[in-house]
């Protein structure tokens, strides 16, 4: 059984990510990883934990609902969130990571996206680039 691992953040382009790994997963047979990554530091204090824990809820049932096997990591250990996508990857020999992507204002479209460029470009393995609405 392979693994995917999704990045997961709670705006839409976080739940286009879970979406399409789901069908992923079911339809190579995969398990599911979901990765929530935060920095910590001051924007992440107790009331956006709880959002944050709302939503991986949310997820966890729809994970359920669609008979998926997985695993919810949320990770605040001051890293980027591509690092910590990238190392869960290699620690779990994923076959394919899958991201969203948001639109991005002239200057980010040069650049794509920090975060979404370095898992590009560092993942062990193919990466699935999802857009909302897709």
């Amino acid at each position: 059984m392979g693994t995917i691992v999704v990045g997961f953040v709670s705006r839409p382009e976080g739940r286009a990510a879970v979406t399409r790994a789901i069908a992923e997963a079911k339809l190579r047979g995969s398990r599911l990883v979901v990765l929530n990554s935060h920095r910590g530091g001051r924007e992440f204090d107790a009331g956006k934990a709880r959002e944050v824990e709302r939503s991986l809820e949310e997820v966890r049932a729809e994970l359920e609902a669609a008979g998926v096997e997985h695993d919810i990591r949320q990770l605040v250990r001051g890293q980027e969130v591509a690092e910590d996508v990238v190392a869960v990857a290699e620690e779990t020999g994923a076959d394919l990571v899958v991201i969203g992507l948001r639109h991005r204002t002239p200057v980010g479209k040069l650049l794509l996206g920090s975060n979404a460029q370095r898992i590009l470009l560092d993942a062990p393995c193919d990466v699935l680039a999802v857009k909302v609405g897709h």
